[in-house]
């Protein structure tokens, strides 16, 4: 099998992705006899073979989906052999260094290889990628990884400490340049040889002061367009919202509900006695018939629902102004009436609690923490 390309049927010795949700999956390699235990129950290699990526697999006591393995997933399935970058830094590296089918790719460290796998399916298929680490048994695994997921033909993996000993490559053929090393700087000038004029390059690391270094470096060799990105990711969760209006105490009667679209508008429900309370330079959409309610003692809390009644005659009342220009969803959601939440002996019967409800999007209360700082650079003639 391969990452930089797609095939419909799963045989012995692909890397296939058993997903049972969204945060809980892991990659198997499909051996002939050979059985994974899930929560759902066992997976038996032997019944994926065969089958298309993407089916749904029955098991004891549920089921869970085989998927193909693209970067995006092997990138949060992966084994950990250092720190990785993820989806959120990679794209913005792809973008910043411009890649491309056909580019040349210098890497320094390989690490995981992690980011590896998603440049090597952006180069493919007539790019070439070299990437080094200093270390031996991370650069041994990476090399097996390569071969069994079908990219060995597009990457050059090599065991050097490029701080010392540079890259070892005799022209000036990359296209971009990435480092991931504790000293970057200490490998600019040899990343500076290695790249093509026009060539982009970047930096990642994780504290500032290596920030500050790298760009001093960086322009004393000559590069511009220096800059420094910190990408966070912020999920937002969206939610009904509830806003409360305020109980004037009327009782029965009409609760009118403001034109919003009018300039002179501060919002909220207008609840008036009578139509002729209505002030000219305050328009009003429409307005909730609002009953009287005789709540039992023994029954709980009563909760009712009341439409809007859009006034979209104006010869029915002057003052009230035609507004089907501002007709959306949020105004033909239904309004909330609910009794308050009191004791019984301290409540009026006769004062009901509008409110609005609506679609908001929150922060979530956890969010994704600092990873690094990317530094982007151009290298003109």
């Amino acid at each position: 099998m391969s990452f930089k390309g797609y095939k419909e049927r799963i045989e012995y010795g692909d890397t296939v992705i058993v997903y049972m949700g969204f945060e809980s999956m892991f990659p198997v390699e499909v051996e002939s006899g050979k059985v994974h235990q899930t929560k759902y129950g066992a997976v038996k290699h032997d019944a994926l073979v065969g089958l298309r990526f993407g089916s749904r697999v029955k098991c004891a006591k549920g089921f869970v989906h085989v998927l193909y393995p693209t970067p995006e997933l092997w990138t949060v399935n992966l084994p950990h052999r250092t720190q990785i970058l993820y989806a959120t830094d990679i794209s913005l590296i792809t973008l910043q260094l411009e890649l491309k089918p056909g580019s040349i790719v210098v890497e320094s460290g390989t690490g995981s290889a992690s980011l590896s796998h998603s440049m090597l399916r952006t180069i493919a298929p007539s790019g070439h990628l070299y990437t080094f680490d200093f270390h031996a048994l991370r650069v041994e695994k990476a090399t097996d990884e390569f071969q069994r997921h079908g990219l060995a033909d597009l990457v050059t993996v090599m065991h050097r400490d490029v701080c010392k000993d540079g890259f070892g490559l005799n022209n000036t053929i990359a296209d971009a340049v990435f480092l991931d090393l504790p000293s970057p700087w200490e490998a600019l000038p040899f990343a500076k040889g290695v790249l093509m004029p026009g060539g982009r390059i970047c930096s990642f690391s994780p504290c500032v002061e290596q920030v500050q270094r790298s760009c001093k470096t960086m322009a004393d060799l000559g590069f511009t367009e220096i800059r420094t990105i910190e990408c966070l990711l912020r999920p937002i969760d969206v939610r009904s919202m509830t806003i409360p209006m305020p109980d004037l105490g009327y009782g029965p009667g009409k609760c009118y509900v403001p034109n919003s679209s009018s300039s002179n508008q501060d919002g909220g429900l207008l609840c008036v006695k009578s139509e002729s309370d209505i002030s000219e330079d305050k328009p009003v959409l429409g307005y909730v018939e609002i009953e009287s309610q005789n709540k039992d003692k023994h029954q709980g809390e009563h909760r009712k629902k009341a439409k809007l009644n859009v006034l979209d005659d104006v010869s029915k009342n002057p003052k009230i102004e035609n507004s089907r220009e501002v007709e959306d969803d949020n105004k033909a959601e239904n309004i909330e009436m609910d009794d308050r939440n009191a004791d019984s002996n301290q409540m009026n019967d006769n004062k009901i609690e509008a409110s609005y409800v609506f679609k908001s999007g929150l922060p979530a209360l956890r969010m994704p923490g600092h990873t690094g700082y990317l530094t982007f650079a151009t290298l003109y003639p």
